[in-house]
């Protein structure tokens, strides 16, 4: 079976749970809809009808990230006459354990309204691998419990459905041979007034496992991850300038909230799941860069993120789950997932390359952006393991590279952020073979190296020196043997195959490299021209591969889409190396999207061509909405403020660039650093005034 689509679906988000429905509210059975927890399908039917017709839509309104407004008229019913007089507004809002709906019947006609008004629901507890390959088995058996309470359970799963009228009147509840319940009330509604009634869907699971201990439904209580009902630990964050990007921001931070977790070892370290709705869960890259995207709206969420990945660290060498001492996770799951081989991926699996070292660069930019050191010095010991690894196990074969193959037989082919099979691949569009060294996993490691050493040397603790040099040694392997060109100019190959031929397609990866120590000022440049030139920069965001490559397709997973995350981490290597005209011309192409999102970016959209005209185009099974991608918003803000946080040197720095002008004014409060209020504002001509009660001292540049 295919994988269902996503992009036409409303989502109303509470992690870990989701309602998913077409524009016009309902819920069917079929695809992706329903509200999905725990790993199942809650819901699998919710479809409300009037005197036996569906309303038909008019419109709906995504309000915050857990709520949701659908509008249909009646058209059955009412004044005579073209005007719709009666309609049917439906409010629906996510929980961490279930969904309320509230349904409301508007008569805005002259007379009275009598009608009977019906919900049909059903529940078949597909599991979420099934859900994720279209299949939809057929509803569970439904019972009635009260009078308007109807209950389904299976798989150590129970599914409440309540209904609450505000006005009594003649209700019935029935329950068909299809297993589905059909709730039915007889109201008559004054003319101008309303009647209303309130689902409330509430799901319980058996914490015991069939031999009676404390386990979730499928897995280890450990990794049963937990509502974060505080969210983050963000204050409320407020922009204003340009109306697209206030909106991009706001959508972000907003589902960035409703993405929150907890770990259940400490309840009080909170990290952001990956995204919905198939990654509610723990994910090292995908946490750690969302964490990493948005310090300056505070530290906390960085360490929870790193203490609930630390907890996790690999301890032993097992060739089945890459797990390695000292490594960090790439995701964590209460069953197998069909992925890689027949057999899928483990529950707890490692198979990345890069985790690591982007644990290192979150705990050592925390520490920069005001995280207490005590904080710190209570990871050092996990950082110490991180280190070992990277400078010792990653580089398998001992070239003196980070590389990756998969010796398991069932798991990932690629293990770097583009884990897709067909992602590392020849302009001619052969596909690189085992093992893979990928530029950006040297860049991070570099930049994980420079920044273990600061910590090592600040902490006071052995080594610095060394993983100084083996960084030094790093950077000028990778100039000798990573520099390649096309006819639109120099740049580091994507990766080295297992021959150790550069993969020399020129990618977004490229990106990534910048801003990390490992490319000199001139390097940059070079990388930072390249990446401007219109077969990467589409006008809708940065491609993950040029369309010079024969591999090409705007609509391909990592073969030409564009990712706002990776389009994100471009905009700030691009700040941090100089390069601001590049970065803002990115960053611009980003908040162009917004709006064909309803300002909430998706996981990836089709790099089609701004410049030629070219719609923006969803890709139909992208995640929405999408941590990273989320986080995306407040780095832009971060490269337009050119915000350099130095705590432990006691400065902040703040360089607005004139390549941003288009923005200004523009304003910022609710940012933190070292746990005191920041805000920030750029007047017109580029002048910019600073508020905070940090400890650190201020520098502004003057454009």
């Amino acid at each position: 079976m295919r994988q269902p689509f996503l992009h036409d679906l409303v989502s109303c988000v509470r992690a870990p749970a989701v309602a998913l429905s077409g524009p016009d509210g309902q819920i069917r059975p079929c695809g992706v809809q329903g509200v999905l927890l725990h790993d199942r399908r809650v819901l699998s039917t919710l479809v409300v009808d009037v005197d036996g017709d569906e309303p038909a839509p008019v419109g709906h309104q995504l309000v915050s990230a857990d709520l949701t407004r659908f509008v249909g008229v009646v058209r059955n019913l009412g004044d005579p006459g073209a005007d719709p007089t009666v309609r049917l507004e439906r409010e629906r809002r996510a929980h961490a354990d279930g969904i309320e709906e509230r349904l409301v019947l508007v008569n805005a006609a002259r007379t009275p309204v009598t009608c009977t008004l019906s919900v049909r629901a059903g529940v078949d507890l597909a599991a979420m691998d099934e859900v994720k390959h279209g299949a939809t088995p057929p509803a569970l058996p439904a019972t009635q419990e009260g009078p308007e309470v109807c209950a389904w359970a299976g798989h150590q799963v129970t599914v409440t459905l309540r209904a609450e009228p505000e006005t009594p009147y003649d209700a019935t509840l029935a329950t068909d041979g299809d297993g589905h319940a059909r709730f039915g009330w007889q109201v008559t509604v004054p003319a101008r007034a309303r009647w209303a009634v309130t689902l409330r869907l509430t799901v319980a699971a058996d914490t015991r496992s069939a031999a009676g201990d404390a386990r979730t439904a499928s897995g280890s209580l450990d990794n049963a991850f937990l509502p974060a009902p505080q969210g983050p630990g963000w204050g409320e964050v407020a922009v204003s300038g340009p109306p697209d990007l206030v909106r991009l921001v706001e959508r972000g931070v907003d589902d960035l909230a409703a993405l929150s977790l907890a770990d259940p070892m400490a309840p009080g370290d909170v990290f952001l799941a990956a995204g919905s709705p198939w990654f509610f869960t723990l994910f090292g890259r995908d946490s750690l860069w969302a964490a990493r995207l948005t310090l300056p709206l505070g530290t906390d969420l960085a360490r929870g993120t790193l203490w609930t990945l630390a907890r996790r660290q690999g301890t032993r060498h097992d060739p089945d789950t890459a797990e390695a001492p000292g490594k960090i996770l790439h995701e964590v799951r209460q069953e197998p997932v069909s992925v890689g081989g027949p057999t899928g991926l483990p529950p707890v699996y490692f198979g990345t390359i890069d985790a690591t070292a982007l644990w290192i660069c979150l705990l050592h930019d925390a520490w920069t952006w005001g995280l207490p050191a005590a904080d710190v010095a209570a990871l050092l010991d996990p950082l110490e393991a991180a280190l070992g690894w990277l400078v010792g196990p990653a580089d398998a074969d001992g070239d003196g590279f980070l590389e990756y193959v998969d010796e398991s037989g069932h798991g990932l082919a690629n293990q770097g952020w583009k884990d897709s099979g067909d992602s590392i691949q020849f302009p001619d569009g052969t596909i690189a073979k085992p093992s893979i060294a990928l530029s950006e996993a040297q860049a991070y490691a570099h930049e994980a190296a420079l920044g273990g050493a600061a910590l090592l040397t600040a902490f006071g603790r052995p080594g610095a020196d060394r993983l100084r040099e083996w960084a030094r040694a790093l950077r000028e392997r990778f100039r000798t043997t990573f520099w390649v060109s096309d006819a639109r100019g120099r740049f580091p190959a994507i990766a080295l195959d297992g021959t150790k031929a550069p993969v020399a397609t020129a990618t977004s990866n490229l990106g990534h490299l910048l801003g990390t120590g490992l490319l000199d000022a001139a390097e940059s440049a070079q990388v930072a021209a390249r990446l401007a030139e219109p077969d990467l920069d589409c006008g809708y965001g940065l491609r993950t591969m040029s369309a010079d490559a024969a591999g090409f397709n705007p609509l391909g997973y990592h073969a030409g889409s564009v990712w706002p995350h990776d389009t994100a981490i471009g905009v700030l290597g691009l700040a941090r190396a100089g390069q601001h005209r590049v970065a803002a011309s990115l960053a611009a192409g980003l908040v162009r999207v917004g709006p064909s999102f309803e300002y909430r970016l998706p996981e990836l959209l089709a790099g089609t061509d701004a410049r030629a005209g070219d719609a923006v185009l969803a890709y139909p099974a992208s995640c929405r909405p999408q941590a990273w991608s989320a986080a995306a918003a407040v780095a832009l803000l971060s490269a337009a403020l050119g915000l350099e946080a130095d705590v432990p040197g006691g400065t902040l720095r703040i360089a607005p660039d004139p390549a941003y002008s288009d923005w200004w004014p523009l304003g910022v409060s609710g940012l933190r650093i070292a746990g005191h209020p920041l805000s920030v504002a750029v007047a017109g001509d580029g002048t910019a005034t600073v508020e905070t009660s940090a400890p650190v001292r201020v520098s502004i540049a003057r454009p």
